[in-house]
């Protein structure tokens, strides 16, 4: 056979090795995060099962475009760069890939949150305090004027 075959076969078995290998992992580390995304297991489950089959259906497809080779390749030397360059493009696209599913997830929880959030505050309110007597400082910092307790009359100047 030529070189050029081999390296096509090599190319095609670590790339489909790796695709399948990050694909496992990513299904089965990524569930738990989609969990806490979702909030639903049930959902989670089929997100992530959507998810590995278009992660499949992107990288294999990248890896038999990208596998033509349209100049020769006389030595194995050279069949093993051109090797190294596909597979270390396909390596990207992977993690390209995860890149962006990740940022997209994490910005759909991060929007559910803040969602939750808002539509139940973190402590309801139990009254609210009863104004204080004297003037009210015009900054918050400033130091409020000590006066009488309210109900009680203000001390008789001195003589």
């Amino acid at each position: 056979m030529d070189v050029k075959v081999w390296m096509y076969l090599a190319y095609l078995a670590v790339s489909i090795a790796l695709t399948v290998w990050v694909a496992r992992a990513l299904a089965r580390n990524g569930l738990v995060f989609l969990e806490d995304v979702f909030a639903d297991k049930r959902l989670a489950d089929a997100v992530n099962s959507l998810l590995v089959v278009g992660f499949y259906l992107l990288n294999l497809g990248y890896v038999t475009v990208a596998m033509k080779e349209a100049g020769p390749v006389g030595t194995t030397s050279q069949a093993l760069e051109q090797l190294s360059m596909k597979v270390g493009w396909v390596l990207l696209v992977l993690g390209a890939l995860h890149f962006f599913n990740v940022f997209a997830l994490g910005r759909y929880r991060r929007g559910r949150l803040r969602q939750q959030a808002a539509a139940h505050p973190p402590l309801a309110p139990v009254g609210y305090l009863p104004p204080q007597g004297g003037a009210r400082p015009a900054h918050p910092a400033a130091p409020v004027p000590a006066g009488p307790p309210p109900g009680q009359a203000p001390p008789a100047p001195p003589r």
